[in-house]
């Protein structure tokens, strides 16, 4: 499994008209191919109406599962090209389904693949991506004058508190990439004179939002 991969923010709903047809797209985060299909089930039922409902996805860190339909589409108008905006973006555990209202007009073999490129890259940078990188938490207990002293050196190395636990000490909570947990304790014990209690724990995938 790797480090670290890009996946979607959250489930998001984005639409466009192009030449009177209407482009409603959902995207959502999907862990499993059962999920995946659950919610193409669920917005075929919300859109039963439509013209269509064409939709891809890609499930695991190295896209080990993929599927794309045109459901009635030319072929390799609809699905192929949501896939190709998913591919492109190097994103996982993602699902996209782009519902098409028949607004009169044809669009013709390449105004479909753009119109359903643009729906579903449009949605996804709408809803917005976050990168999923595996570190390891990271605790560490000292006495309360020294609290803001280490929220300063946190601060200036950018590394985001997660949580902060008051008892007779204070715990200070974050996450941190296993090649610099090593010279990161070294630094934070020379700081505080070994004044303080570092506790490793495990490895967590941690979300950290991506600007588009």
């Amino acid at each position: 499994m790797s480090d670290l991969y890009l996946t979607i923010k959250d489930t998001g709903t984005h639409e466009i008209v192009i030449k009177k047809s209407q482009f409603i797209c959902n995207v959502a985060r999907t862990t499993t191919k059962e999920e995946a299909e659950t919610f193409i089930e669920k917005i075929k039922t919300l859109h039963r109406q439509a013209t269509h409902n064409c939709f891809a996805y890609v499930i695991g860190p190295n896209n080990q599962i993929k599927r794309q339909s045109d459901n009635g589409e030319p072929s390799g108008t609809a699905g192929v090209p949501i896939l190709d905006v998913l591919e492109k973006m190097q994103l996982h555990d993602t699902t996209v389904v782009v519902t098409r209202y028949f607004g009169g007009i044809k669009l013709g073999t390449g105004g479909l693949i753009r119109a359903y490129s643009k729906a579903a890259s449009e949605a996804i940078r709408h809803t917005g991506i976050v990168k999923k990188v595996l570190q390891r938490e990271l605790n560490l207990s000292l006495n309360y004058p020294n609290l803001g002293k280490l929220q300063n050196f946190l601060e200036n190395k950018q590394i985001p508190i997660t949580d902060t636990i008051y008892t007779e000490n204070v715990t200070v909570c974050f996450a941190l990439d296993n090649d610099e947990i090593e010279t990161f304790c070294a630094q934070i014990t020379e700081l505080f004179n070994a004044q303080i209690d570092i506790t490793i724990g495990k490895e967590k995938f941690h979300e950290i939002e991506v600007k588009l």
